[in-house]
């Protein structure tokens, strides 16, 4: 199992103080992160994409791309592209060129995204949200395949027979599909047999069995090699050297967040026994100290029938900047070595 960490780039208040860290010397804390993930040896650093004032990721390709120059073995990716209020050209251009920075490294996670604010910001209408995704992927999985595409749609220009330059450095860069709980998101990945990256920021990771089974099933049924069908999953974690610590490190920059974003969907506010419960033995979260975050990797790889990559949101912790370098070595030196040896030693008796 590869293990990772994706960033938003928040930038919030803190709750002691009331001061927001500059948006210059947060962007600088987030590439440390990025070189600190790759020398403890995680596998993958992704960067999500939002158009609000709480996060500094509105252009992932280009933070993408100063962690290119900045590391040598970790593999960049999305987290997710909004693909629905981009141009698909555009972000195979983007990423084939982060992939040539980083000599093959680079990996795209498309979605439609679960803030609004980008369609209205590029001209699309929300109402389309689910034809330009479909229509715009279609694009996209074209430009991998072929240099010249002819392509016509409804929402973009057509294409007819250009050359769409550079290259990447991979021959197949990976595009994996980004999906929240929409069931046709995972039917749909399936089918297309690609790799699916499935959003649990709540709940329990036994809810989502169902809807990764209709991938595995849509997957099979359109003939996809079932080690192709590989599933992913973000999820909110921190590691501590306790339990203790980690959860005091991450909560109030959480609660920080959930509570504003409720306040705009008509949620109760956070509140610390919400998250005592989703870091108990049945919540989504991956928090704690070493033991207990490798404990709960497990269950959720048993829970999802196998697993081939997790990723922590850790950002909503980036108050604590010592607590957040600190997880990120607990992360790669001892976590990802210890799930690697128990999976691969399930995977050898079983």
């Amino acid at each position: 199992m590869e293990i990772g960490i994706d960033s938003f780039a928040a930038t919030i208040p803190n709750p002691a103080t009331g001061l927001t860290v500059p948006p210059a010397d947060r962007m600088e804390a987030l590439l440390a992160e990025v070189e600190t993930a790759d020398r403890v040896g995680l596998d993958v650093f992704g960067i999500g994409e939002h158009h609000r004032k709480e996060f500094l990721d509105s252009a992932p390709a280009i933070i993408l791309a100063a962690a290119a120059a900045r590391t040598k073995r970790i593999r960049l990716a999305s987290a997710v592209t909004v693909l629905s209020a981009a141009d698909p050209v555009r972000v195979f251009q983007d990423f084939a060129t982060i992939d040539l920075i980083s000599k093959g490294r680079a990996e795209i996670v498309v979605g439609r995204g679960s803030f609004g604010e980008a369609y209205p910001l590029y001209g699309f209408a929300m109402n389309d949200y689910d034809a330009l995704f479909i229509e715009k992927l279609d694009l996209l999985l074209k430009l991998r395949e072929t240099t010249n595409v002819t392509w016509r749609g409804r929402f973009r220009p057509a294409l007819n027979g250009q050359g769409v330059y550079p290259r990447p450095y991979q021959q197949k860069m990976p595009i994996w599909l980004g999906v929240g709980g929409t069931p046709q998101s995972f039917a749909r990945a399936g089918a297309l047999g690609l790799p699916l990256m499935v959003a649990i920021i709540g709940g329990s990771f036994e809810r989502f069995r169902p809807l990764v089974d209709l991938y595995r099933e849509a997957g099979n049924r359109a003939g996809h090699a079932p080690e192709t069908l590989k599933v992913g999953v973000h999820a909110m974690g921190f590691v501590g050297d306790t339990d203790q610590s980690a959860a005091d490190a991450f909560f109030p920059g959480w609660a920080h967040v959930f509570t504003e974003i409720g306040r705009e969907r008509g949620w109760s506010t956070a509140t610390r026994d919400q998250f005592d419960a989703m870091r108990g033995p049945d919540g989504a979260f991956l928090i704690g100290n070493p033991q207990t975050v490798l404990d709960k990797i497990v269950a959720a790889d048993k829970a999802l029938g196998g697993i081939c990559r997790i990723t922590f949101q850790m950002s909503s912790a980036m108050l604590e900047t010592k607590a957040m370098q600190r997880s990120i070595e607990l992360l790669g030196s001892e976590v990802s070595p210890a799930v690697k040896a128990v999976l691969g030693e399930a995977a050898h008796h079983g």
